[in-house]
């Protein structure tokens, strides 16, 4: 049988990915108890004692605002960590899928990004990101997967933070001038899944369609039942966070046509599916 090891699997596209993979392979799902991607030879130890065939390295430092904070935890886990355990990959002779974002561009572009487009990123996150993927890319037998804007059912994300404080009838300030792709969890591991046995490169996995946080903070609202004059637009300057985000993320999927997978559905759709099995539970 198949063997996949999976990284972070605690994380939200971690549990994910073990959901939907547990029934048809030998699933190693390991979080950073098990495994501390930054530690070379406990690392190194680990892949080579199970030697999986598959490694999806979903393990990240994700806070993009505590990455300008920690800068020296951001690049050893993001960057050093992915580099780390690309190399042990490579001694087992696995196949390596590195989880990567569109916080690699710096969102001057007014079209959808390619795999083609130089990144450029702003923040600290987005940089650490793309020296992962740069280490990663030194492997052999290595992809990479960038996504944008996550939410599932496990883990917290932008989705469930607002239907919270919706439900407390708390006024919500939401940025109205980033632009991006929110993806369903679900359907990103879908598409990791169909990527196994296709050829090595970059993809952009997202689905398809794009709103502002404001938009998409709306839509949420909207889908729930909820008062939409709750969710207040504000500028990204007016919302005053610490990591500099990209205005203009989001990101086409020619890379999947071409290897003929069908592009992700629009993200309403997905949307409308997590709201139902998230408020039915």
């Amino acid at each position: 049988m198949v063997k996949i090891l999976i990284t972070g699997a605690h994380g939200q596209l971690g549990k994910e990915l073990v959901r939907k993979l547990h029934h048809s392979h030998s699933i190693i799902s390991l979080g950073k108890e098990e495994l501390d991607i930054t530690n070379q030879d406990q690392a190194g130890n680990v892949i080579w004692h199970y030697k999986p065939h598959y490694i999806i390295h979903t393990a990240a430092f994700t806070s993009v605002e505590q990455c300008e904070v920690d800068r020296k935890k951001a690049f050893e886990v993001n960057a050093l960590g992915a580099g780390i355990v690309a190399k042990a990959a490579e001694k087992v002779d696995a196949r390596i899928f590195y989880i990567s974002t569109d916080y690699v561009f710096d969102g001057k572009k007014h079209s959808p990004y390619t795999v083609e487009d130089n990144p450029n990123p702003l923040s600290i996150y987005g940089m650490s990101k793309l020296l992962g993927e740069r280490l990663v890319q030194l492997s052999n037998n290595a992809s990479i997967i960038r996504t944008s804007w996550l939410f599932g059912h496990d883990g917290s994300n932008f989705v469930k933070t607002m239907l919270k404080l919706a439900k407390v009838g708390k006024e919500v300030k939401v940025v109205n001038d980033q632009i991006g792709c929110p993806t369903y969890v679900s359907d990103l591991a879908e598409t990791i899944l169909q990527l196994l046995d296709k050829k090595n490169g970059i993809y952009h996995v997202c689905n398809t369609g794009y709103c502002s946080w404001f938009t998409f903070a709306q839509t949420i609202f909207e889908e729930a039942g909820f008062d939409l004059k709750l969710a207040k637009p504000v500028t990204t300057k007016e919302y005053g966070a610490i990591c500099p985000r990209p205005p203009y993320s989001v990101m086409e999927q020619n890379s999947l046509v071409k290897q003929g997978i069908k592009p992700l559905r629009h993200w309403k759709k997905a949307l409308n599916e997590f709201m139902r099995k998230e408020l039915n539970q």
